[in-house]
């Protein structure tokens, strides 16, 4: 498959009938008019028009080149939107980021997070053909060109908790992938979320947009939980929040 109808079979997922309302409504909970949102890893940016249609700003993260020109086309003339075609790391310079040809949705600069995938179940004739030497930037030095956001959704396969480790002031909400191919990235990810001040989170399985567990929980309860997860659950999001209320099922 081509790298063009591998996009276009994103955008037919991502932008699927009735999926931006179940997107405004889960987002609603984290973000309203005028906050801003960073979207680390914006893909075919469904997550930026889910922000923006709340009335949010956007700083949108997309290193890989054919995204970046959709992302371009779909809001380079929206004000609301900054965009940025770079990776997101512990801190500024450069790294590799190895393409996927077939797959751009697992494009990855983390060398762990292809050989975990070799041979797994469910990951089989994943081919990562191509690379491009990138510059990097860190969650602090985004911070500081624009200012604290509100809510920050991190997604770049394998390389959250790099992500994280750029990031020194708490903001009140945030999201990082977690895949069972690599738990022990999540649990990087949740203890450097105990440094920043997290106490509480919840989590949703691939794109349910829906939390597991009716109230938030604790950060070490969410370890052992993740660690549980049988192999086919793939995929899903941690949110935190130091507002535990804004994690719960159901908001009154």
């Amino acid at each position: 498959m081509t790298t063009a109808r591998a996009i276009g079979r994103s955008l037919r997922t991502y932008y699927a009938p009735g999926r931006a309302a179940r997107l405004d409504a889960f987002h609603r909970r984290f973000l309203g008019p005028g906050e801003l949102a960073f979207d680390i890893g914006a893909h075919v940016g469904d997550r930026v028009a889910s922000f923006r249609r709340l009335g949010a700003r956007v700083v949108a993260v997309e290193p890989q080149p054919r995204l970046a020109r959709l992302l371009r086309l779909l809001f380079g003339r929206d004000a609301g939107v900054a965009l940025q075609a770079v990776l997101v790391g512990a801190a500024p310079g450069e790294a590799v980021l190895r393409l996927n040809t077939a797959n751009p949705t697992v494009a990855s600069a983390s060398p762990d997070f292809i050989a975990a995938a070799a041979g797994a179940p469910g990951w089989e004739g994943q081919a990562w053909d191509a690379e491009l030497a990138l510059p990097v930037t860190s969650l602090d030095a985004l911070i500081a060109a624009a200012e604290q956001p509100d809510f920050i959704k991190i997604d770049v396969e394998g390389q959250e908790a790099a992500a994280l480790a750029g990031l020194t002031a708490a903001p009140r909400s945030l999201s990082f992938e977690f895949t069972t191919l690599q738990p022990g990235v999540a649990l990087a990810c949740l203890d450097r979320l105990a440094a920043l001040g997290y106490r509480a989170c919840n989590a949703c399985l691939g794109e349910s947009m829906r939390f597991e567990h009716r109230q938030p929980i604790g950060l070490e309860a969410m370890a052992g939980w993740i660690a549980a997860l049988p192999a086919a659950a793939n995929s899903g999001d941690v949110y935190a929040s130091r507002e535990p209320a804004r994690l719960a099922a159901e908001i009154a």
